[in-house]
């Protein structure tokens, strides 16, 4: 790894340098290793293969070869997608386009990713927010030869490899420029437009055979004998030839790829140095890297005057010249938007705005975007919790009005993942109506019903605010006081019979009430109503009862089946690998039992965040995993994101400083910390002792001082 790079950064440590983008990349973890802007469009990278779901990034560094290296990337996400256009430089004759490479090679570095392909290549490359440069260098000067593969994609299985480019239009303009478009469809239907060019122009183009299927071109173009790199670009756009293009002119217009890479670093750096702490190498390669995991997306798809293909298939202009899709928002409204809100408010408001123009085209918010189109991945409409914590937190450029406007229609207005007649009807889904997921699709839309609530009492809409707070509360309609659990309910108001309060959900294979989970999972999912739940489970001592057997009970049931595998990090029924969990922790701090939150965060910290590849213990999901982290480290989390409220834990590091827009700066900073001094004795914010156990949104962006002071003492912390 490059870590001794500095790059010409002199007078900041180059905090680059703590990055390790293979952790992750074991296991579960999907991450992808290789190179990206902050937010950007393009990522070229190794794929070591495309067709199952181990391979969502088209990565896993288990694989002791590549099948090349495609052009843009998703980021610790559950399902599969992109991968377009495929590039793998070789020697010789033609095998079987797997190329075996050197893992202890690989430098991995912010911006910059290079590996040596056993073969006799040595691959580079780097990236602008549209544009990837590569530079291949041969061993083997007289057999210069590139395969180009326009088939290629991360879909879900082999027999997608064949048909999923529905069309193609290649055009070899010149033996130095190939453009054209892809329509491909796995995840979702995209149109893919490109430019390819090259540092010299190619002297054979030899096509390899298709299946009748397959649409996209696949071929071998050889140059010339020269011990020199060859240089390649690719440009993609949503929009058109002519926007890739652009994009080619006003991001890298010549060859030179150490600027290109000093550029990349440098947009790097700026941003992760807004973080600065004390702690071990082991601490800050945990810190930097999942601050790393964060900045990967969302991703601008607009182009460089600001154009993007919209969900309806036509050609719009981004809102303030930009537009960002990959919103995984069941996943990163807990915690990763809330970390964006605090440190880089400048990205939040074209955020909003792009999910804000998304829902004025297609008629709700988005649930989980990718390329400007619709997933459908997922439940609830978490765009809405996003929005209103930005408007809630005075983000600059919110538009408020066209933000409740888009709020209150997506919580209205039925469309296929939310069936409001039903739900206004019964107070809940029934699972003989919603046959999959009905507790948890009633879990998550009472959570959006109440941030609607809020934001519509601070815009003064009270018609509208008590009617969204009153559905906020049916969640209590599947409260069963038998098992202290939310259980599914007809529609005739019978309980589900039998009830397995083990048994885990999926509604893609495994079908059940719950999504990714449990009754015991989903039970803790009332964020904003935490007080009544312990109300419901008979005050403090029974809560905490029942929490404790939450992290207990190691119990697997006999009828889980199917794909569950993000239900992974497992202390007893707590599942950290998913996110529905990740607030639960911070739930003893309701009940005044802070140190059983203390204890298990210690517990988390050592058990699932490790800076290995198999260090995760799920998939990061474009970042939420690692946001979790970055809060969690500073010793408060935002159970309910748009409460304006953080939740007090315990930090994991010695100091964390965030610099704030404005040139102010916030410290979290944990005194006597230590393996054995887990627990924390007070807290005092800007000199001040704590009262209770939360500190405001206000509190850390007006900047200060947060002070832990440490001991191996449970149950000092008095609030």
């Amino acid at each position: 790894m490059a870590l001794a790079l500095v790059l010409g950064c002199t007078k900041k440590e180059d905090v680059c340098a703590y990055v390790d983008a293979l952790v992750g990349t074991a296991d579960n973890g999907h991450t992808f290793p290789g190179a990206c802007v902050p937010f950007g469009l393009v990522q070229p990278g190794p794929d070591s293969g495309n067709d199952e779901w181990k391979y969502c990034s088209g990565f896993n560094i288990a694989d002791d070869s590549l099948i090349g290296f495609s052009q843009n990337h998703l980021n610790g996400t559950g399902c599969q997608d992109l991968g377009d256009i495929l590039l793998l430089p070789f020697s010789g004759e033609p095998g079987s386009f797997r190329a075996p490479y050197d893992k202890a090679s690989q430098e991995v570095f912010p911006g910059y990713y290079a590996v040596k392909l056993l073969g006799g290549v040595q691959a580079r490359m780097t990236a602008t927010e549209r544009v990837a440069q590569y530079q291949f260098q041969y061993d083997d000067a007289s057999s210069r030869r590139l395969l180009v593969n326009f088939q290629n994609g991360i879909v879900f299985t082999p027999e997608n490899l064949l048909k999923h480019v529905l069309k193609a239009d290649i055009r070899y303009e010149d033996c130095s420029t190939i453009s054209g478009s892809l329509k491909v469809k796995n995840w979702v239907t995209r149109d893919v437009f490109f430019v390819l060019k090259f540092s010299e122009p190619y002297l054979i183009k030899d096509n390899l055979p298709l299946s009748p299927e397959e649409k996209g071109d696949k071929v071998i173009l050889s140059f010339g004998a020269k011990n020199v790199p060859l240089g390649v670009k690719v440009a993609l756009s949503s929009v058109s030839v002519e926007g890739a293009k652009a994009s080619i002119e006003a991001e890298i217009p010549g060859w030179d790829f150490e600027k290109t890479r000093q550029a990349a670093h440098d947009k790097w750096h700026a941003l992760l140095s807004k973080v600065s702490m004390e702690g071990s190498t082991d601490e800050k390669k945990n810190v930097y890297t999942s601050l790393y995991h964060l900045y990967i997306q969302p991703n601008i798809i607009s182009d460089t005057d600001g154009k993007y293909r919209g969900i309806d298939g036509n050609v719009h202009d981004g809102p303030g010249g930009e537009f960002y899709s990959t919103f995984s928002l069941w996943d990163t409204y807990r915690a990763a938007h809330p970390f964006y809100t605090i440190l880089n408010p400048d990205k939040v408001g074209p955020f909003v705005s792009s999910l804000i123009e998304q829902c004025s085209v297609q008629g709700f918010l988005p649930i989980w975007p990718l390329w400007g189109q619709e997933t459908y991945a997922m439940i609830g409409n978490h765009a809405v919790p996003v929005l209103v914590e930005a408007c809630l937190k005075g983000v600059e450029g919110v538009d408020k009005e066209a933000a409740y406007a888009a709020v209150k229609q997506s919580l209205t207005s039925s469309h296929r993942k939310s069936d409001w007649e039903i739900y206004d009807k019964y107070g809940y889904y029934p699972f003989d109506l919603v046959e999959v997921e009905s507790v948890s699709r009633t879990m998550e839309s009472c959570y959006d019903d109440y941030c609607a609530s809020l934001l519509a009492g601070a815009l003064g809409k009270q018609e509208d605010s008590v009617f969204f707070a009153r559905r906020s509360k049916n969640w209590l309609n599947l409260f069963d006081p038998s098992s202290s659990l939310v259980r599914g309910k007809d529609s005739k108001g019978q309980w589900r019979t039998p009830f397995d309060k083990f048994r885990l959900s999926h509604a893609a294979t495994a079908g059940g009430d719950y999504t990714e989970g449990n009754a015991w999972q989903y039970t803790w999912h009332v964020q904003q109503a935490p007080e009544k739940l312990i109300e419901l489970m008979c005050g403090d001592a029974s809560f905490e009862t029942k929490l404790d057997s939450l992290f207990f009970l190691d119990v697997v049931s006999d009828a889980n089946s199917g794909f569950v595998d993000d239900v992974t990090g497992l202390i007893g029924q707590y599942a950290h690998g998913n996110e529905p969990s990740h607030h639960v922790v911070y739930l003893y701090e309701y009940a005044n039992r802070p140190w059983k939150t203390e204890a298990l965060v210690r517990e988390v910290f050592d058990r699932f965040y490790r800076p290995l590849p198999d260090g995760l213990c799920g998939n990061d999901d474009c970042g939420q995993m690692s946001a979790w982290y970055l809060f969690s480290a500073m010793g408060f989390y935002p159970v309910d994101p748009v409460s304006c409220a953080y939740v007090i834990g315990a930090p994991q590091i010695p100091s964390m400083t965030l610099s704030l827009p404005g040139g102010r700066s916030f410290t979290s900073r944990a005194l006597n910390l230590s393996p054995s001094n887990k627990y924390v004795k007070k807290v005092s914010l800007n000199g001040v002792p704590l009262k209770g156990f939360t500190i405001s949104h206000a509190d850390i962006v007006s900047g200060g001082e947060l002070v832990f002071e440490m001991t191996d003492d449970p149950g000092q912390r008095q609030y």
